[in-house]
């Protein structure tokens, strides 16, 4: 950790040139306060990257900025506030703790914190910004999270790990096999320092993948932020066998947007299949990444338009978890008719069409843009149809 960083010409140069190119800075090569200008560059580009993710961060004075590796790899102060509001109690430890925005929000739900990490300069870091933060109850421990256990009898409330998706002879990787640390290997070891377990893991995992590697998941949160969904949160305990549960959510702002069931279920439920009615439901990302399609027929009570199609409509309106749509007018998927009804401008998605949204605006001159949506779709005749409809907000 550079302390010149610190120095407050430093920090000023810095706030005066976020938006500035980075190569343009470089070129100039300018130093200050002994500072070179690729550790400045390195400040700024960090900084910038947490305006909107770290916003807490990139708002107080003086805090110092990691490579902005560290920042794209960390969590976003929303997920980390959601997954703090899931557990509580009185001591977890992070093992894998980076940038320390989880351990930040845990320190709000349980007495103690411990945040391990091997690299020594990111826990100096770290441990500096806390104290900016006025964040009191973390403990700082710049070594191996596994070997910290190992090395005393301590046990916790909670463990959480975040396991490191890059492996030295692999690459980026997605098996938790092969993450670091590799929590299939060492889980028994783990349940004998606590009851809990939360694991952080890439939205690109699996779910049944995951399963298959994990034991006693107890529940899994598909995280999903403005509709891209970012994280899969498993929460294991200790001998658990009963029935997962999965809560789908899309937070946007301060709301949240939430489908909870227990996995199994889908497979045995019967959904209802109906021709378009007045109302058409799109459902988010998280979701989609669920694969509760069936579920969301009957807990709702809306009817899918074809099996494969997971679009679903509805008579009267309802609260939904996803996009809402009136629809307008009803036409069959026929180019010179579709030409007389289109205006130049439509947002448009394809949901089991053959056609791509792209080779559809090229065929029938659709610009991208305006007030009308256009969902190009299968109805459950199997035949392709063009719903014209606008947005229930």
């Amino acid at each position: 950790m550079n302390q010149d960083i610190l120095h407050t010409e430093v920090q000023s140069y810095i706030n005066s040139h976020l938006n500035e190119e980075v190569t343009k800075l470089l070129l100039k090569g300018k130093q200050i306060h002994n500072v070179n200008t690729k550790a400045i560059v390195e400040q700024i580009e960090a900084k910038r990257k947490s305006k909107n993710k770290l916003p807490t961060w990139f708002g107080t004075e003086s805090i110092y900025f990691p490579n902005k590796l560290n920042i794209e790899q960390t969590s976003s102060e929303i997920t980390a506030k959601y997954k703090s509001e899931l557990i509580s109690g009185n001591r977890i430890i992070d093992i894998t703790g980076g940038y320390g925005i989880d351990c930040h929000y845990f320190s709000k739900r349980f007495t103690k914190v411990i945040h391990c990490e091997i690299n020594k300069e990111l826990s100096q870091i770290v441990a500096y910004n806390s104290k900016l933060l006025q964040t009191n109850n973390i403990d700082f421990v710049p070594t191996d999270g596994i070997d910290f256990i190992k090395s005393n009898d301590e046990s916790f409330d909670w463990i959480y790990i975040d396991p490191s998706r890059r492996h030295d002879q692999k690459g980026k990787v997605f098996f938790l096999e092969d993450c670091l640390p590799n929590v299939p290997k060492n889980l028994d070891f783990l349940f004998s320092k606590t009851e809990q377990i939360m694991i952080k893991t890439s939205p690109l995992l699996d779910i049944s993948i995951g399963l298959n590697e994990l034991k006693h998941v107890e529940s899994i949160h598909i995280v999903s932020v403005k509709n891209e969904v970012k994280e899969l949160l498993w929460i294991l305990k200790k001998e658990y066998c009963d029935n997962i549960k999965v809560c789908a959510v899309d937070i946007v702002n301060d709301k949240q947007e939430k489908f909870s069931y227990d996995l199994g279920e889908e497979q045995i439920t019967k959904p209802t299949y109906s021709q378009p009615l007045s109302f058409l439901y799109e459902p988010n990302v998280a979701i989609y990444k669920s694969g509760a399609f069936k579920l969301m027929s009957s807990k709702l009570g809306i009817h899918k338009l074809h099996s494969n199609s997971h679009l679903y409509t509805s008579e009267d309106l309802i609260l939904f978890p996803g996009r809402r749509f009136k629809i307008n007018k009803i036409m069959p998927y026929n180019k010179q008719l579709l030409k007389k009804e289109l205006s130049t401008k439509a947002n448009i998605t394809t949901r089991n069409f053959p056609e791509t949204v792209q080779y559809i605006r090229k065929k029938l001159g659709i610009k991208e843009g305006g007030n009308s949506y256009l969902f190009f779709t299968t109805n459950l005749l199997n035949e392709k149809i063009v719903l014209f409809c606008s947005k229930v907000e």
